[in-house]
């Protein structure tokens, strides 16, 4: 890693969305702070530490420093798990030491599984996601609109990769079962995920400098449409399930890698569980034609069930509006809602701490020497 000044042509090549130094303030603020300090992204994300890069092929482990001189993002025991780094995050290095954690333009969290409400960062500033589905078993367009919805708060842009086209699959079928995402102006692309040219489709959200990241479950096809960007067989890959279409994880760990185009594919492993975090908005996931549906009800608290004046019913028996994509809303709706309710109370106890004065582990006093 050097320890010149930052190379911008080769942060480039790894994502950094500038040509030049950057031009958010709040990166110039923290770069000044640490004058000493040199932009990288982190690339691997282990329960052990972090492994970032400031050029291609120029990758280091990060030194964990310890607990009381840690920077925000990386205080394990005071520091929630979406707010340290994750892949896809530009930090600052001094020497092999992070320093600071820079803001994040753009990311996709979910819910972690389990009892305890937490958020997990799936990749962080990424231009665009590709929600990655198989046309064979995999294919379940209430699971895209879930992964529209996490998506739609983080503020990158969601794409629909379809792939096994070459399976025999009925390529216009599933793509008129998808209208509506067409119609929220979502792109969808059907590919033979171990084909350059099929794959070529999705060259406009390749471009240098750009950042995509691959998510969907086990089996759809993410690791070898990965191989295929890459142009070698690096991502192992596995057989899915005749009863199901599912596969096993063949990726284990989220990993940032640079394309042959000069993009970034953040590739991850296939998610059985999706749980919102609370902060969705469904107008912004997906659903903003319910949304404005439901605003045209006669009564505020309508259920949609038999109350008279329901849009939403009259949509429905028009042919307007898919029912079962307006039961999924529902669903969804009722999810977000209760995770809102627990990230409400996480923030509260959090709150409650700070005033009760519990503070962070205190540098150790080293003993004089005599």
């Amino acid at each position: 890693m050097s320890e010149t000044s930052p190379d911008y042509s080769a942060l480039r090549v790894i994502g950094w969305p500038w040509p030049g130094p950057p031009e958010l303030p709040a990166w110039q603020e923290l770069m000044a702070a640490h004058p000493q300090a040199r932009p990288a992204r982190v690339i691997e994300q282990h329960r052990s530490g972090y492994v970032v890069a400031d050029a291609p092929e120029a990758s280091i482990k990060a030194e964990s420093p310890p607990e009381w001189q840690r920077p925000p993002g990386f205080k394990k025991r005071t520091s929630a798990a979406q707010e340290r780094a994750a892949v896809g995050d530009w930090v600052l290095m001094e020497g092999k030491r992070i320093v600071a954690l820079l803001p994040r333009r753009t990311a996709i969290k979910r819910a972690a599984a389990g009892e305890h409400y937490q958020q997990q960062v799936i990749g962080a500033n990424i231009d665009a996601v590709f929600i990655v589905c198989g046309l064979d078993a995999d294919f379940n367009p209430r699971r895209i609109e879930r992964y529209r919805l996490l998506v739609g708060s983080g503020g990158a842009e969601p794409v629909v990769v379809l792939t096994k086209a070459d399976t025999g699959a009925d390529v216009p079928g599933a793509v008129a079962a998808l209208v509506e995402l067409a119609a929220q102006k979502v792109a969808v692309r059907a590919v033979n995920a171990k084909d350059p040219q099929s794959v070529s489709a999705l060259a406009p959200w390749l471009g240098a400098g750009q950042t995509v990241v691959l998510v969907g479950s086990s089996g759809a096809g993410k690791s070898t449409l990965t191989n295929t960007l890459l142009g070698e067989q690096r991502m192992r890959t596995g057989e899915v399930r005749d009863n199901d279409s599912r596969g096993r994880h063949t990726t284990t760990y989220r990993s940032l890698m640079t394309l042959p185009s000069g993009a970034c594919v953040i590739d991850t492993p296939g998610m059985r569980e999706l749980k919102p975090t609370g902060e969705e908005a469904l107008a912004d996931g997906g659903f903003a034609d319910i949304e404005a549906l439901a605003a045209q009800c006669r009564f505020r608290d309508c259920s949609h069930g038999a109350e008279p004046g329901c849009a939403v019913r009259a949509a429905i028996e028009a042919g307007e509006v898919d029912p079962a994509r307006v039961a999924n809303y529902f669903k969804l709706r009722d999810e977000v809602a209760g995770a809102a309710d627990k990230l409400a109370m996480r923030l509260a106890q959090k709150a409650e701490t700070r005033v009760a004065g519990k503070t962070p582990p205190k540098r150790p006093v080293e003993k004089r020497r005599r």
